[in-house]
């Protein structure tokens, strides 16, 4: 059996759970989330722990068990606590500031770039340190919306230049070595 598909998924106090046939509604303190996985996959709720079970040992249905269990977690941790990702501004007069709910990018362009949130999505810019915050309850989303902005200006191999994820390692190249 899968080893993350065999572990059950608690639900914390503030969360419910419906479950018709493939589909799952997860609501909570922070938002709801619905999902249709595929039937072959028994979702069941007993005793505030949903279970997720297989029909066979076949390899697409071990794929899916374990993915299938790691999605309803997201969901369930999502809408209780929620999710965030940490950018990080590097470079001279490079910078990010709040107007309004709208985030907007002054990044070495001849305009400043503005990005609006989605639903579900909100930012928080910290200037001293130059970090943005993408805050939200739907761990896809905060993922793609993280990725449109670090696309605006990804970090460039000579000075670092560009926006970054935190924990994210540029890996830096040498410049010109010039004449000897």
């Amino acid at each position: 059996m899968s080893r993350i598909g065999r572990m059950p998924v608690m639900i914390p106090k503030g969360v419910d759970i419906e479950v018709k046939g493939s589909s799952i509604r997860v609501k909570g303190p922070k938002g709801e989330l619905r999902h249709t996985f595929p039937a072959s996959m028994t979702i069941s709720v007993e005793d505030g722990v949903v279970q997720v079970n297989r029909p066979s040992d076949e390899r697409g249905h071990r794929a899916l068990h374990g993915m299938t269990r790691a999605l309803i977690n997201n969901m369930v941790v999502g809408v209780s606590t929620g999710f965030e990702k940490i950018l990080e501004i590097n470079g001279v007069g490079y910078r990010a500031e709040m107007n309004g709910k709208n985030l907007v990018l002054n990044v070495g362009y001849s305009h400043p770039v503005v990005v609006e949130p989605a639903e579900g999505i909100s930012f928080e810019v910290d200037t001293r340190t130059r970090q943005i915050k993408v805050l939200g309850y739907d761990k896809q989303q905060i993922g793609q919306v993280a990725a449109d902005i670090r696309k605006v200006r990804p970090p460039e191999p000579y000075k670092g230049k560009g926006i970054k994820y935190l924990d994210e390692k540029i890996r830096r190249k040498a410049g010109k070595a010039g004449k000897v």
